[in-house]
C-alpha cells in the first residue's frame, strides 16, 4: 500500500508537530492555493501526465547529503533510477533495502539509482542514517515537485531512464509502484544489456 506524501499533517507514527511545524505547513497550503487561485499567472512545473516513454527524460539534479551535484543529463551511457521515498514511509523502507543491493549488483553494467528523501530538514538525521546503508546515492528533495515529473503526491515511486536519456519506466502509470526483485528483472533488467 502506498501513502501520499502529505507535507501538512503528521504521520501516524511521529510526534505531534511543533508550532514551527504547523506555521510552515499552513504557509506551504496558502502558498499553494494562492497560485491555484491566480488562475496559473505563475507557471508551475509540467504535470506528470506529458512524461511519454521513449521521449527525452526531463532532467533531475541530485544534491546529495555530502555536498555534491549528480544530474541525470551527466549521466548519458547509464541506465538511471530516480526513486523518491521518506523515511516515514513503510513501502519505502521496505524497497530500500531490495533497490540498494540491486544497484550494488549491477553498478558494472552501468546502473545508477538517485535517492530524493522527501523528508524535511528537521529529519536529516534519520535520512543520514537510512542513506548510510544504501549503495546509491541521497539527497533531500526539498519540496514536493519534482521539475516535469510534477509532484510527487504518492511514495514509492521511481522514473527509469535508459542510456540514451530516454524515459523507459514512467512510475506514476505503475499499478504497483514499489519495486521487487521481478520488476527490477523486468524493467531495469533488458535496459542494462548492451545493444
Amino acid at each position: 500500500m502506498t501513502r501520499e506524501p502529505d507535507f501538512g499533517r503528521k504521520a501516524v507514527h511521529q510526534p505531534e508537530p511543533t508550532p514551527d511545524l504547523q506555521r510552515r505547513a499552513l504557509l506551504r497550503g496558502a502558498v499553494g492555493l494562492g497560485i491555484a487561485a491566480a488562475g496559473g499567472l505563475l507557471a508551475l512545473p509540467a504535470q506528470a501526465q506529458e512524461l511519454k516513454l521513449g521521449q527525452p527524460a526531463p532532467p533531475l539534479v541530485l544534491h546529495t547529503l555530502d555536498g555534491q551535484s549528480i544530474a541525470t543529463r551527466d549521466l548519458l551511457g547509464q541506465v538511471v533510477i530516480a526513486t523518491f521515498w521518506a523515511t516515514w514511509c513503510g513501502p519505502c523502507r521496505e524497497e530500500l533495502p531490495l533497490l540498494s543491493a540491486y544497484a550494488a549488483n549491477h553498478a558494472q553494467q552501468g546502473l545508477r539509482v538517485l535517492g530524493f528523501s522527501l523528508d524535511g530538514p528537521e529529519d536529516l538525521p534519520k535520512v543520514k542514517e537510512v542513506a548510510a546503508s544504501l549503495s546509491f546515492p541521497v539527497g533531500l528533495l526539498g519540496n514536493p515537485w519534482a521539475g516535469d515529473y510534477g509532484r510527487i503526491w504518492r511514495i514509492p515511486v521511481s522514473f527509469v531512464i535508459d542510456r540514451k536519456g530516454r524515459l523507459a519506466d514512467n512510475g506514476w502509470d505503475d499499478a504497483k509502484p514499489a519495486w521487487t526483485r521481478e520488476r527490477l528483472r523486468q524493467v531495469v533488467g533488458p535496459l542494462l544489456r548492451k545493444d
